[in-house]
């Protein structure tokens, strides 16, 4: 078994896998074993970066956290729901419900304000239009851009758009963000202060799950794990 680590005390578990395993092209000449024997257990409340370098499977994990994809083998509970016993319209709903995502690149949609940026989500959460955006107004203000809401995407700094994007991962109120090199497209500054702003919300009882190449960028997070070759190990503390 892969190195797990403990969860924090008496907390339990969001993300839990067991023998996790992903396969491409399974029995042909082109199979590849992107995923082999993941053991991986993170609790509420936690904050864990997961690194690797590039076509080590991290990205393969993170799209299973994720429910982006489905494993060949092994078990994922997300928040307690094996999603393998749910089909493709149910995993959607887990996704929206559970899991908050945030990229390097933001994905705002450039024609819209930030507050129609971050309440387009709660539109297939069928969710009236003036709780939309007074919910979305509250979220840009949680992330220090309440005066900034009707400015577009091209009117906001790289920091901005990157809070924008978090305040939209946020709006469902779903306990797991996972963000993928969210700090890739910023300045050291800028990164740092989003950084930060993941740490605020670990205390406000999110989990955060960061995919990042850099160490310096994982030695913000409470655990560390590695990819390497599609196995997953936790990195000692002060490594």
């Amino acid at each position: 078994m892969n190195g797990v680590g403990d969860n924090a005390a008496g907390k339990p578990a969001v993300i839990q896998t067991h023998d996790l395993g992903k396969v491409y092209s399974p029995g042909s000449e082109a199979e590849v074993i992107a995923l082999h024997g993941v053991e991986l257990s993170i609790a509420r409340g936690e904050f864990v970066a997961i690194m690797g370098p590039s076509g080590s499977g991290k990205s393969t994990l993170m799209n299973l956290i994720g429910c982006l994809d489905t494993p060949t083998s092994g078990v994922y509970l997300c928040d307690g729901i094996d999603v393998a016993s749910l089909d493709a319209e149910e995993r959607a709903i887990l996704r929206r419900d559970k899991i908050g995502f945030v990229f390097q690149g933001f994905n705002l949609l450039p024609r819209m304000s930030a507050l129609e940026n971050v309440a387009m989500p709660m539109g297939y959460a069928n969710v009236h239009r003036g709780e939309r955006l007074q919910r979305a107004q509250a979220a840009l203000e949680a992330v220090g851009l309440g005066q900034r809401s009707n400015h577009r995407p091209s009117e906001l700094s790289g920091g901005q758009q990157q809070r924008v994007a978090i305040a939209r991962a946020l709006i469902n109120r779903p306990p797991i963000l996972l963000a993928d090199e969210p700090t890739g497209a910023l300045d050291t500054r800028t990164g740092e202060e989003i950084l930060a702003l993941f740490k605020s919300l670990q205390a406000d009882d999110h989990t955060v799950v960061l995919i990042t190449h850099d160490p310096d960028v994982a030695a913000h997070a409470d655990r560390t794990f590695v990819m390497r070759d599609g196995e997953l190990h936790e990195q000692e503390a002060g490594a």
